[in-house]
């Protein structure tokens, strides 16, 4: 325990069969019940989980039918977490890439107004030079348009797996929208928005070995944006149209359909002008510069109000 908080730590298991011991002896004795999560995993992953609990009184041992990806795996330790009557659970990977000594900062940061604790890789300039140069490139990409669909807009490292959360906050999220596989700590982050969730991050390094990543970069790039829009527009539509109406809503009702206008209006203008090879009259260009310079302006201010407004559903 630390300050008188259960501490369970959940590591979701797939082809981890070379890591997962040392994972589990450098976790800190202060930890109260480490569950293990077999992801349905085709090595010896699953007889090295038993053979660790033999020796380990904290380990429990769960397993899933079928492979469900981290997310599903997080999300049956969760409910192992929760039944067991714990109060902070901390997400580790089974790969040896998170230094467990951390966990104690971590779970120290909880406090009555912190909900959910997690690493930054990117606070420290070495940390971040240690980094393959496409890891970096790609999660700093990818997390800003985590931020836009989250609303968690002073996060620096959202797609970053190691974290503490409340007990009482897993049971707020709708988990039915937590992700199963690879999307699964940018959804936790999206859905934290709506219970109102403060984050706190602290500066950590990540460890790259010879662990093999299971996570396609190819794939990263052809999901991941579909499913960050719709979660952004979903965002959008309830934080200033359904829950609230306020200048922002003005901003985006006015500035979109002004900014598409001009993008549309000028381009069906310059193919009719281009195709008779005839210039377009001044008046005719202007529409469309016009429609399109204050729709931008519109969109850049509700992008800063929505940057600096408090979240809405956070009611401390």
């Amino acid at each position: 325990m630390i300050n008188g908080s259960s501490i369970a730590v959940v590591i979701p298991c797939y082809k981890v069969e070379r890591h997962i011991e040392k994972v589990v002896s450098d976790i800190p004795q202060f930890v109260d019940h480490i569950i293990v999560v077999n992801d349905c995993s085709p090595d010896n992953t699953l007889s090295i989980l038993n053979k660790i609990a033999s020796v380990d009184a904290r380990a429990i041992v769960t397993s899933n039918a079928k492979n469900m990806g981290v997310g599903g795996a997080m999300l049956t330790g969760f409910k192992s977490a929760l039944q067991i009557g714990c109060d902070v659970v901390v997400k580790i990977d089974g790969d040896g890439q998170m230094d467990c000594s951390y966990i104690e900062s971590m779970v120290s940061k909880m406090s009555d107004d912190v909900d959910y604790v997690k690493g930054n890789r990117f606070f420290d300039r070495k940390m971040l030079s240690a980094m393959p140069w496409v890891r970096r490139f790609g999660n700093m990409g990818i997390g800003f348009f985590v931020k836009m669909a989250s609303g968690y807009w002073e996060i620096s490292d959202p797609t970053n797996g190691f974290f503490c959360i409340k007990a009482g906050t897993i049971q707020k999220i709708e988990t039915q929208r937590i992700a199963n596989r690879f999307f699964f700590e940018s959804s936790l982050l999206i859905e934290l928005y709506y219970t109102g969730a403060v984050i706190k991050e602290i500066s950590m390094p990540a460890i790259y070995a010879d662990e093999k990543s299971n996570l396609s970069v190819f794939k990263t790039l052809l999901t991941f944006p579909p499913k960050l829009l719709h979660a952004f527009n979903r965002r959008i539509l309830l934080r200033y149209f359904v829950f609230d109406f306020n200048i922002c809503s003005l901003y985006i009702l006015f500035g979109v359909p002004m900014f598409l206008f001009g993008v549309i209006f000028g381009v069906i203008k310059w193919i009719q002008f281009a195709s008779v090879n005839t210039p377009a009259p001044t008046g005719t260009i202007m529409i469309p510069v016009l429609a399109v310079v204050l729709g931008f302006q519109l969109l850049l201010a509700a992008v800063q109000f929505d940057i600096t407004s408090k979240n809405p559903f956070n009611k401390n």
